[in-house]
């Protein structure tokens, strides 16, 4: 486990000093005559041997936060003359130790100070980076719009979702016919938009686990404009799915906005800025207006999904996150079973 060490911590605890060869070992006059060579090079290797980690005594864990947090935690540890250990998991939140027989002392100190000075929730700001996580879940409208476009099969007339014969039964309908796009531009801009926000929602929690919700949400939209129309009305594209990703960043981040932070209305802002964010993306000719409402509104319940704790310090990516992904493909995978069976 990654360690940042306090520089208040004690003294048995920190990490014990090099030893430095004598300063008479670096010079070779003081070697007696005829000594090996390898007797000149032994010190040098000493000095290249890494240190050994040093042996902490076993510890529990007292506190966790944000840096602010664990150090103010710290430095009441620290005037109450209980020693301890800071750390940074690999999740992402600081933590103190402490040894097992100073555990009650320590909570009880914790619990006075924060009693008189309630710790205050923290979102900061997160530095940009690219994941690769939104491809996996972008292949799945790609391969079957490629497929569709090669005209080796026909996917455009089973798999487009028609009002009527949703309401007819065939409900897989709003599955396949998020994997279907009218041209190339379509399905460039479904892509490009796609990516950009699935790649935002991988900066707290890995985007497999929630995708096959993502796709079931995207497909109940699907379903509530088949039940509004209830004429022939046809459409296709991911866009749906995108939306409702949007639906649900906005709410991840919703929850992650500090109560306090200036006034209840700042704790919005992520729900109002991806409201106008699908009002600016979902206008346009030939656009699904009402699948991309119905879409952006489902996409809600999905930020609910996940804990809170989870999204806080961000999750890392495991094997289980496999199982996620395939039941992703799963779902597309038995709606065009369904449509070409």
């Amino acid at each position: 486990m990654p360690r940042l060490m306090s520089p208040l911590r004690p003294r048995y605890m920190r990490k014990p000093p090099e030893k430095t060869a004598p300063d008479m070992l670096e010079s070779p006059a003081v070697l007696p005559t005829g000594a090996p060579a390898q007797a000149a090079q032994a010190p040098d290797a000493r000095q290249q041997e890494q240190p050994a980690e040093p042996e902490y005594p076993e510890t529990v864990q007292v506190s966790e936060g944000t840096f602010r947090q664990v150090r103010d935690d710290s430095l009441v540890l620290l005037s109450q003359g209980i020693e301890h250990r800071l750390v940074r998991s690999e999740e992402g939140p600081f933590q103190i130790f402490i040894v097992p027989e100073m555990e009650s002392a320590a909570k009880t100190q914790l619990e006075l100070y924060h009693k008189e000075n309630p710790p205050k929730e923290e979102n900061p700001p997160i530095p940009l980076s690219f994941s690769l996580q939104p491809l996996w879940v972008l292949l799945a409208p790609v391969v079957f719009t490629l497929i569709d476009f090669s005209d080796r099969i026909n996917l455009h007339s089973e798999g487009v979702s028609d009002a009527t014969k949703v309401l007819k039964g065939e409900w897989w309908r709003s599955l396949t016919a998020q994997t279907l796009h009218g041209d190339a531009r379509h399905l460039a801009s479904n892509l490009l938009c796609g990516y950009i926000v699935m790649n935002m929602i991988t900066f707290r929690i890995p985007l497999l686990r929630l995708a096959p919700f993502i796709a079931v949400a995207a497909a109940v939209a699907n379903l509530c404009v088949s039940a509004t129309v209830q004429t022939d009305f046809r459409s296709l594209g991911f866009s749906t799915f995108v939306f409702a990703a949007i639906g649900c960043l906005s709410v991840i981040e919703f929850r992650l906005m500090p109560k306090e932070s200036h006034g209840m209305l700042r704790r919005f802002a992520p729900l109002c800025g991806a409201a106008s964010l699908a009002v600016f993306l979902g206008l346009g000719e030939n656009a699904d207006i009402l699948g991309h409402a119905y879409g952006f509104v489902a996409g809600l319940f999905c930020g609910f999904i996940p804990k809170k704790k989870s999204l806080r310090w961000g999750t890392p990516l495991s094997s289980a996150d496999g199982v996620g992904l395939l039941m992703y493909y799963g779902l597309y995978l038995l709606a065009w079973k369904l449509a070409l069976g």
